[in-house]
């Protein structure tokens, strides 16, 4: 890990943005997550500090499909060639943008308290995020800045993958990056603490650098603290926002601490339905692993048991695909995704060593589902984990396994998620899955894509296709992968709690 948290990424940014120091600029953040650096940015140069709040226009049909963004003073930036493929007119997409626009100026008004913005007009903006996964937020706010009067635009990010100069560099006048890692996952990899930025936060930053700017010019501090409704009487910051309110655990949007518009904040995120935080406490004491063996092909098979600290909405059987493990770093990954919202996750071997050097038996998709189930039945066997609802979350052909085994009589399985997923393999058991399904599948992803759109047609439960742009197969690109995990983690979020329900009313 680079970074502390986001402020100390904050400093390390500002070290390499000194040669602006003592010119005519302003930093601005993007919330909610940027702000913070934002802050350290702008506090270190000695310069002004504002937000972009910017908003993501989605497909009326697929709103994580971004066709492009608005900013403050009625400023739109749309792709326009995305819209022609997508099919969606200028008419179809004014009912999203009316909705955005009320959004963003509600979001304008907690932020800013009523004062007004900074004036970009003929100086350089310095725009500020924790970091560039997809760069979607980051083209945008670049644009809006520019639209603006910026200028001169600098975009400044304390991590971004190694490509991101060849994406990124047309929209900025100058790109600076503290880090450039060759493995690139989610932004909140490489901080030691990546807790979620709350509304309150921003505001609070945005005051004291009010405060320190006046200060400097020798002014009356602004505002009047005495009756504000978000302060207590010694002037810092009061009540934080409560869950499912803006700001809070499960608001919309909260995303990863990330940018409004970027793929990460598209959807609820890391605390979603189901996640309870210890005051204080941060995201990696909040899961407790142990190590378990489960039987398998006459052997034993090793296992990680994983249970958040604070209780579990249910438990996500991982299933991984061929050539892959339960050491796999992209199933660790979500699974970590899925712990932090709230879901005890298992991961192991569907095969021994020694089966899964033999290819037919890593595409026997009844064998993978027969071990997939007798672990199902061992672990309703624990004391703890056993009573929880269970989901099940296959890649490649570990999705198949998944389906099948969610067919079998009396499987009670509450849910289940297909990324990347071989479902066609299942393709005879498909009418019997009574389970919700998600299929997960990169946009570039295209024979992969065709294969779950079919087997979709075939199921007669609930289902959804959600489709990550940009990713291919093994959700490689930037930023990609932690959408599928969002996404996974938000369906078990719903669905498992849904049947928890049940089993009560039952």
């Amino acid at each position: 890990m680079y970074f502390t948290d986001r402020r100390d990424a904050g400093r390390q940014l500002a070290a390499r943005l000194e040669q602006l120091r003592g010119q005519d600029v302003v930093v601005v953040g993007l919330p909610r997550g940027g702000v913070p650096v934002a802050a350290e940015v702008a506090e270190a140069l000695g310069v002004p500090l504002d937000i972009c709040v910017i908003r993501k226009l989605g497909a009326p049909f697929q709103p994580e499909l971004g066709l492009g963004a608005i900013g403050e003073g009625g400023v739109r930036v749309l792709n326009r060639e995305v819209m022609r493929l997508a099919g969606v007119s200028e008419q179809q997409l004014a009912p999203v943008e009316e909705r955005e626009r009320a959004e963003l100026a509600r979001r304008v008004a907690r932020y800013r308290d009523g004062r007004p913005g900074v004036a970009l007009t003929g100086r350089t903006v310095v725009v500020v995020d924790d970091g560039v996964a997809t760069g979607s937020s980051a083209r945008a706010a670049c644009q809006i800045v520019r639209h603006l009067g910026a200028a001169r635009v600098v975009l400044a990010v304390p991590v971004a993958p190694r490509d991101w100069v060849s994406r990124l560099g047309e929209d900025a006048d100058e790109l600076v990056c503290v880090r450039t890692p060759l493995s690139f996952y989610a932004i909140g990899q490489f901080y030691q603490d990546f807790d979620q930025t709350s509304d309150q936060e921003v505001a609070v930053c945005l005051d004291h650098a009010a405060r320190r700017m006046a200060a400097a010019a020798g002014a009356a501090e602004p505002g009047d603290d005495e009756d504000h409704p978000d302060r207590g009487p010694d002037g810092t910051a009061g009540t934080p926002a409560a869950e499912g309110e803006p700001g809070g655990r499960g608001a919309p949007g909260s995303g990863e601490g990330g940018s409004d518009g970027d793929p990460r904040g598209a959807h609820r995120g890391l605390f979603g339905r189901g996640f309870r935080r210890s005051p204080g406490g941060r995201a990696a004491d909040l899961a407790v692993a142990r190590e378990v063996e489960l039987p398998v092909g006459g052997g034993r098979s090793g296992g990680t048991l994983t249970l958040p600290a604070d209780g579990a909405a249910g438990v996500v059987l991982f299933a991984h695909g061929s050539g892959s493990s339960r050491h796999s770093p992209r199933n660790r990954f979500v699974a970590e995704r899925l712990n932090r919202a709230g879901l005890a996750t298992l991961l192991f071997d569907l095969l021994t060593e020694a089966e899964a050097a033999d290819r037919t038996r890593v595409f026997d998709i009844a064998l993978l589902a027969e071990r997939l189930g007798e672990a199902t039945r061992r672990l309703r066997e624990q004391p703890t984990a056993g009573r929880l609802p269970i989901g099940y979350f296959g890649a490649s052909t570990g999705a198949a396994a998944a389906l099948y085994a969610a067919a079998e009589p009396g499987a009670s399985v509450g849910a289940v998620v297909s990324r990347g997923g071989r479902p066609d393999l299942a393709a005879g058991r498909l009418p019997e899955v009574t389970a919700p399904t998600l299929f997960i599948v990169g946009g570039d992803d295209h024979p992969v894509l065709e294969l779950n759109r079919q087997a979709q047609e075939r199921l007669r439960c609930e289902s959804r296709l959600s489709v990550v742009p940009g990713a291919t197969h093994l959700f490689e690109e930037p930023g990609t992968l932690a959408v599928a995990a969002d996404l996974a983690a938000d369906w078990f979020a719903e669905h498992l709690t849904a049947a928890d329900e049940e089993d009560e009313e039952q």
